[in-house]
């Protein structure tokens, strides 16, 4: 998503960080495979940054808290996460991939309609990274509640797409989910995440079409918080580049 801004203006770094700018740079800019890769990365940037102009994130989760203030309003269910997560959190009050991994496939096992094994460890590792924001490789509790709420939301959509109850979201539907989602994404964006996230068959089961939207939604809040003036586009050096691709 930043690809384009990140490296074509990296360059005027100094040391190692502008030497790879610069080499990266031109690789983007250059003849040949360089020129196709350019064109292929700028017209994905320029993709993505159209849909992100028209995605509305949920608020993002508040500051940790060490849990001395239980909201009076939270629901039952919260209550319940609340404690589950108290159990398996330790002292720290934070819970890392191995951990969410337990919490959310004990929450999914009830669900059978969602004909799914539950999140793998891989799924659950990309999860913590992307909603990870102090970088410490683990969630607090307020970052695992914005993220169940919107898998809670997000199962909706996917049972609603599964029209054959196969356990899976066909290649047909894929498109209409995603924008039910929160996602308008146009046809080559729909190809690139059906290349990265379906089988063999372009079918995108439970796991995978959480591990999409949580990756989507990590990015376009990125950008929208990168693109202070609204215009659709932002500017990362090479540092800020490889930190925000490279710990997702």
């Amino acid at each position: 998503m930043f690809l384009a801004k990140a490296l074509l203006s990296g360059g005027s770094g100094s040391g190692h960080g502008g030497s790879l700018a610069h080499g990266v740079g031109g690789l983007l800019t250059g003849g040949g495979l360089g020129s196709n890769l350019g064109g292929l990365v700028g017209g994905l940037v320029n993709l993505i940054s159209e849909a992100a102009a028209q995605y509305n994130p949920e608020p993002p989760p508040p500051p940790h808290n060490r849990f001395t203030n239980v909201e009076a309003y939270e629901s039952e269910e919260i209550r319940q996460f609340r404690r589950l997560f108290v159990q398996l959190a330790g002292d720290d009050m934070e819970v890392c991939a191995t951990e969410l991994r337990d919490i959310l496939n004990k929450v999914v096992s009830k669900h059978q309609d969602l004909k799914t094994d539950g999140f793998s460890l891989d799924t659950c590792r990309s999860m913590v990274a992307v909603m990870d924001n102090d970088t410490n490789g683990k969630l607090g509790f307020e970052e695992f509640k914005y993220l169940w709420n919107n898998i809670k939301k997000w199962q909706c959509v996917y049972k609603q797409y599964d029209t054959d109850q196969s356990g899976t979201v066909g290649r047909a539907q894929l498109p209409g989910a995603l924008k039910a989602a929160g996602f308008p994404l146009n046809e080559q964006l729909c190809q690139v995440i059906i290349r990265r996230y379906a089988d063999e068959h372009s079918s995108m089961d439970f796991n995978n079409f959480i591990s999409c939207l949580v990756r989507l939604d990590s990015m376009f809040r990125t950008f929208k918080s990168l693109d202070r003036d609204g215009e659709g586009r932002i500017k990362v050096t090479i540092e800020d580049w490889l930190e925000l691709t490279m710990y997702s």
